[in-house]
């Protein structure tokens, strides 16, 4: 079992990719710029790299 399985076919459509990685992107953000929290923003915009890299690079045509 993977952390994140980039072959699921939960990940089948383009839009749940996209949002499996902009929604922890965008949390990142917020914690860093109006929350003032980096450790929770290193890890939300971390999580969101690694979703990027797992669904778009990593996953099989």
């Amino acid at each position: 079992m993977k952390f994140l399985d980039p072959d699921d076919p939960f990940f089948r459509r383009p839009w749940v990719r996209w949002v499996t990685v902009l929604v922890p992107l965008f949390w990142g953000a917020v914690e860093f710029i109006w929350l003032g929290s980096p450790f929770w923003g290193v890890l939300f915009l971390a999580a969101g790299a690694y979703a990027a890299w797992m669904l778009f690079f990593k996953r099989k045509a």
